[in-house]
């Protein structure tokens, strides 16, 4: 075993042991957060909306049912970082082809284990999310002076454009559905999904609601968007950083506003508020969990969400035909915005899941439903 550090900016140290990558000069940096959710560690560690984040377990056996290609949400494992309470090195699962160490030893990601997760949530509850690092090898109080200064020097996450690191350089599509909806029978129509982080899982369920689907990197022109042959609809995906940094996300939506319905997921809802006049600011410590739950405004049914993210809409300001349509019931914040007129609407959790529960799939539906809509709109009486 070899002897790890967590150390917190504001001087918080956790004890632990190494396990995974050891990093070049023994650290991993990030900023420091905790999902809640039972299971689903491997999507969790490969949603590119974990960049620069080093993701604490709340759940305190991790690694169990080890990993598999087919649980990803991301070519790659994007987390900076993991800790947990306990991770089993000897899965079980027919499904496992490897232990949940090995992987990110694999992947060059560093983790922590041994560490008293409850104590460092209740930290980073009242604290709210902080800057970290996790060191490997030496736990020297000279070490841990030095990691305290490399977790002050970690910049912080406003402000930052996280998406260049994550989104694809080139167009490209994607047919496969989701194995728990199957394929769809029917018409089919064609989206564009603006790619600032996507999940596939967001490509599948698409897929499996009748969609042709073609991803995009984030800066690609909206003109040649719109350009594109029999495009119905754009879908704006989830995504790591802060969307006041995405002027070039924004400006897209707002392009594309009125001209083709769009459906906002995540760090999408963001920019779609931003692109409707709405202001953005930063959660104290952010939701990322699979048991959060939302009330539908209009309906008053409460589902229970999968949630990650650090952002919210303000939704102080909303200009007349944008409605607020869901708070989490957590903390009253903006879950979901719509602008009719547009033929636009948002959320800010996952109906995609992976993971987490399927309340919300039916979202794609009703994306569906107003791109045909609009198709109906457009013809002349």
């Amino acid at each position: 075993m070899t002897e790890a550090l967590l150390v917190l900016a504001d001087g918080e140290t956790f004890e632990g042991v190494a396990v995974g990558y050891r990093p070049e000069h023994g650290v991993a940096t990030g900023e420091v957060v905790f999902n809640t959710a039972l299971a689903g560690y491997q999507e969790i560690l490969t949603d590119p909306s974990y960049a620069g984040q080093i993701v604490t377990f709340t759940y305190p056996h991790i690694g169990n049912y080890g990993v598999n290609e087919a649980d990803v949400e991301s070519g790659r494992v994007q987390a900076a970082g993991m800790i947990v309470r306990e991770v089993c090195e000897v899965p079980s699962s027919w499904r496992s082809t490897s232990s949940l160490g090995a992987y990110l030893k694999a992947s060059r990601v560093a983790g922590i284990t041994g560490v008293d997760t409850r104590s460092l949530t209740r930290h980073l509850r009242t604290r709210g999310a902080v800057n970290g690092v996790i060191g490997v090898g030496d736990v020297s109080d000279a070490a841990v002076a030095k990691l305290v200064a490399q977790a002050k020097g970690v910049p912080s996450m406003e402000g930052q454009d996280l998406v260049g690191a994550v989104s694809c350089v080139d167009p490209y599509r994607w047919t496969e559905p989701n194995p728990d909806l199957g394929p769809f029978n029917g018409q089919r129509r064609n989206v564009v999904v603006y790619d600032f982080g996507v999940k596939r899982n967001i490509l599948r369920s698409l897929v499996s609601h009748g969609f042709d689907v073609t991803v995009v990197p984030a800066k690609t022109d909206p003109a040649s968007v719109l350009e594109m042959k029999n495009v119905d609809g754009v879908v704006l995906s989830n995504g790591p950083g802060d969307p006041a940094a995405l002027d070039y996300a924004v400006k897209s939506a707002q392009a594309i506003l009125g001209k083709r319905p769009i459906f906002g997921i995540c760090l999408g809802h963001q920019l779609l508020g931003r692109a409707l006049g709405l202001k953005t600011f930063k959660l104290k410590f952010g939701h990322h969990g699979a048991n959060h739950p939302v009330k539908d405004l209009a309906t008053g049914k409460v589902a229970i969400t999968s949630q990650n993210h650090g952002f919210t809409v303000d939704p102080d300001g909303a200009k007349s035909g944008v409605r607020i349509t869901q708070i989490n019931l957590y903390d009253n914040t903006c879950e979901g915005l719509e602008s009719p007129d547009h033929f636009a609407f948002s959320v800010q959790y996952h109906p995609e899941a992976a993971p987490g529960p399927h309340d919300a799939d039916s979202l794609f539906s009703r994306f569906r439903d107003n791109v045909d809509a609009f198709k109906r709109a457009e013809k002349p009486t």
